[in-house]
């Protein structure tokens, strides 16, 4: 059985005066990665992909690093396309957020239809499992909005939040068979050993 995990970047340095997919992992948000460095299924890993944003690359490189190899970079593992709106406070993001899982076939305030993000995702993940190696166990590091939308691809469930992470400031993860595209086990905190 090879696995994939799907992991979502912990916390980040945010900065409304700076573009989403440019900002950081926070000095919390990197602790938090080295700690997840600890899973006993980190060894196991034999490639590591992530999405263009860098939060994910800065915490596929952790992951890398402990395995020694380098990130692949895939655009498509992005976070749904939000720059219609870039930073929005917290009140206003989660309000949104909610309409974007609540109706995954329209655009809210211009940002990516859920269904089409969805569907994005879905396929990047294919490209993975296409491209890693073979009987190898995969990371993915990408983002808690299509993670969620993977998840539910993966349920066989409608798009809907409440297959949303824990709401832990991101860094969680979930496993799957990639040979039947069967659930593992749901959402858990990277930095609490399973």
């Amino acid at each position: 059985m090879t696995l994939l995990y799907f992991i979502t970047h912990p916390d980040v340095l945010i900065d409304p005066n700076v573009a989403v997919p440019d900002w950081a992992l926070s000095p919390r948000g990197r602790d938090r990665m080295q700690a997840m460095l600890a899973q006993p299924w980190v060894p196991t890993l034999g490639a590591v992909w992530c999405s263009t944003e860098r939060k994910a690359i800065d915490g596929a490189t952790i992951i890398a690093d402990a395995i020694g190899t380098i990130p692949h970079l895939l655009a498509a593992l992005g976070e749904n396309d939000r720059s219609s709106t870039g930073y929005l406070p917290k009140a206003e993001f989660e309000a949104t957020a909610d309409a974007f899982f609540a109706h995954p076939h329209d655009s809210v305030q211009g940002w990516e239809t859920a269904i089409d993000a969805q569907r994005r995702i879905v396929t990047a993940i294919a490209t993975v499992l296409a491209e890693a190696p073979a009987n190898q166990d995969i990371a993915v590091m990408s983002h808690g909005g299509v993670g969620t939308l993977l998840l539910c691809y993966l349920k066989q469930r409608m798009i809907s939040r409440t297959e949303d992470q824990p709401d832990t400031n991101g860094g969680n993860y979930y496993c799957f068979d990639i040979d039947i595209y069967l659930l593992r086990h749901g959402w858990a905190p990277i930095d609490v050993i399973q």
